[in-house]
């Protein structure tokens, strides 16, 4: 190959090197020519140095980042034995969509199947969480450590408190030093907490300064974004990963199949959903869409038991943002009925 500066606007010589200090900033354009082999032309074309890569524009699916769900409930009908192959393939297809953030629990043995699933090389940063702190500091920062060798991985990407009232007790400066020992140490690149409205987050997040944060917010339950928590973390520069988005499945259930405890608040649900029905909205494309397009955000934990559910939620994602009054569409208390929902759900 042979590369040749060429002058710009066709100038020569001295007034060539005269533009040259006013270009300086500019790309220096050069003619590139490949040999072809015996018997046949060169091909000559121009390069630009740097090199040109037309701007992306921003994909929706930048910001969604999975949860993987492994109750058996929730997963498409397999075969015997295939239960691996569908977690592969799950995991496979949230990479080919662009998928780079996965959220994991310390729980049953979720980790260890994921750490025999990852595509490879893998395109994913894991945030793992913490177990009790009711079970000791000691086991805490174990059971951390046991996390990466159960999901197969050198590193984290973010080592998460799984409750803010474990931070707010008595020993939660050993936890968090703990925690930013592990960060230190390179396990974890970011350390930070799990936190609801109710835990008072910003004054947490002023306290430890946490690197991210992790709240649960909705459609049905907007507070995070209404009260102004998100702006305030947002000016701590702390990263914010939106939890609970899908509040439980709440709207995709008729007033038939909500349990037993939430069948006094069936009227406002109703009427939520008879307004998308009317907007010609899909629950789950305003649930994304809503969350997705709230600008404090760098993550929402999404999740899917399959990958038949994930890509449900990538056709949502991709989907034009509809036309809507999100406040219209927020329980008026959302508190007590999302406090229900998660103790007979754990979905994220």
């Amino acid at each position: 190959m042979h590369g040749e500066a060429l002058a710009f606007g066709g100038l020569k010589g001295p007034d060539a090197r005269g533009c040259k200090g006013a270009i300086a900033a500019k790309t220096v354009v050069q003619r590139v020519r490949f040999g072809q082999g015996v018997g046949r032309g060169a091909l000559s074309f121009a390069r630009q140095t740097p090199p040109v890569i037309p701007n992306r524009a921003p994909s929706p699916v930048d910001k969604l980042a999975l949860a993987v769900v492994h109750a058996p409930e929730r997963a498409m009908p397999a075969p015997v034995g295939a239960r691996e192959e569908s977690l592969r393939f799950l995991l496979q297809t949230a990479a080919d969509a662009g998928v780079t953030v996965v959220a994991t629990r310390p729980e049953g043995d979720g980790e260890r199947l994921l750490g025999q699933a990852w595509p490879f090389p893998s395109p994913f940063q894991v945030t793992v969480r913490t177990v009790p702190l009711a079970e000791g500091v000691d086991r805490v920062e174990a059971r951390a450590r046991r996390s990466l060798e159960r999901l197969g991985l050198p590193r984290g990407d973010a080592l998460l408190a799984a409750s803010a009232a474990d931070l707010a007790g008595a020993e939660g400066r050993d936890l968090w030093a703990r925690m930013q020992a592990l960060k230190d140490r390179g396990l974890f690149r970011r350390i930070g907490f799990c936190a609801s409205m109710e835990d008072g987050p910003v004054l947490l997040a002023r306290r430890f300064q946490p690197d991210l944060v992790q709240l649960p917010c909705s459609l049905l339950d907007q507070r995070a974004h209404r009260t102004g928590a998100l702006d305030e973390l947002a000016s701590l520069g702390v990263d914010i990963h939106l939890s609970s988005v899908f509040a439980g499945g709440l709207l995709f259930m008729s007033g038939d199949a909500l349990p037993p405890e939430m069948n006094r608040y069936a009227p406002q649900l109703s009427r939520i959903r008879r307004r998308l029905a009317e907007a010609r909205v899909d629950p789950m494309q305003a649930v994304l869409a809503y969350t997705l397009g709230l600008p404090q955000a760098s993550a929402v934990v999404a999740s899917a038991a399959s990958a038949a559910e994930l890509r449900a939620m990538l056709a949502a994602a991709h989907a034009p943002a509809p036309d809507l009054d999100w406040g219209q569409l927020q329980l008026e208390q959302p508190a007590p009925v999302l406090a229900t929902v998660r103790r007979i759900s754990s979905a994220a």
